[in-house]
């Protein structure tokens, strides 16, 4: 596994990225308790908690062994999350978020972003295709989920069909993690080999440290985790839209970003 030797403190940060995850109030819960779990917009794994609302999402479930169930609320509920578990063991919540443009006035702000994600040159595929490098759209869509230990927390991680997707091949739970924690990065029904893994650690005191992976020629990214943190993990798709997105939209280009949370018992 190659590993880029880029760690970075929260107060040094690389070029700003905002992020979308699911937080839960408790990863772990007792067999009878509850599952919640704020939405949660920033950077840095710090950010703007959002309440439940239906217009804003594709879909909202729970997923455990081979059952699933869609997530309900009212509008407004905070946490968003707030639902019994599906069974003891590993619990699954998934997020996708409806389409959401934004503009750039320039190439420059956009070029920060795909150094940040390790996209390559971008610009000559731009260029490319006759567009012009001041004022134009992206459109982006998230792919989240979380994993909460329900009980004896046992069980494992899978693909519950989101587009673009983290899949953690260990239970954070209930595994021996001395030899670090695997996630397998897919789109679509692919493995995403070489790609850029982002990697947020909560400390139990609130500082965060971000670390860049990449994945192997099966798509797995290996890392380090301490018992008392959490983690986000984030990995990014950058392609161009279809053309009927593009002429909904007016973007020219399209993000889609997967990201996975869970924590590591202290």
């Amino acid at each position: 596994m190659r590993i880029l030797a880029l760690v970075f403190s929260l107060i040094a940060a690389p070029v700003a990225a905002h992020e979308f995850w699911i937080e839960p109030l408790a990863y772990q819960v007792e067999q009878d308790g509850r599952l919640e779990a704020h939405i949660v917009n920033g950077q840095e794994f710090t950010g703007a908690k959002l309440p439940y609302l239906p217009q804003r999402f594709v879909n909202f479930a729970l997923f455990s062994g081979n059952s699933s169930a869609r997530v309900t609320g009212r509008p407004g509920d905070m946490p968003a999350l707030q639902q019994d578990p599906i069974a003891e063991g590993l619990n699954i919540a998934a997020y996708q978020a409806n389409n959401a443009t934004v503009d750039y006035e320039n190439w420059e702000k956009f070029q920060n972003f795909v150094n940040h994600k390790d996209f390559g040159d971008v610009l000559s595929r731009h260029e490319a295709r006759g567009i012009s490098v001041d004022g134009f759209k992206e459109v982006y869509s998230r792919h989240v989920k979380t994993l909460f230990g329900v009980g004896n927390s046992e069980g494992a991680d899978r693909r519950v069909g989101l587009e673009t997707e983290i899949v953690a091949l260990n239970n954070p739970y209930t595994d021996d993690l001395v030899t670090g924690f695997r996630v397998q990065v897919y789109y679509r029904n692919d493995v995403r080999p070489d790609t850029q893994v982002e990697v947020f650690e909560k400390a139990p005191n609130g500082t965060v440290a971000i670390s860049l992976y990449r994945t192997n020629a099966e798509g797995i990214a290996v890392f380090p985790v301490r018992p008392g943190y959490s983690y986000m993990v984030d990995a990014v798709v950058l392609r161009e839209p279809s053309a009927q997105l593009m002429a909904s939209t007016g973007a020219v280009w399209e993000t889609l970003w997967a990201n996975l949370t869970f924590a590591v018992p202290g």
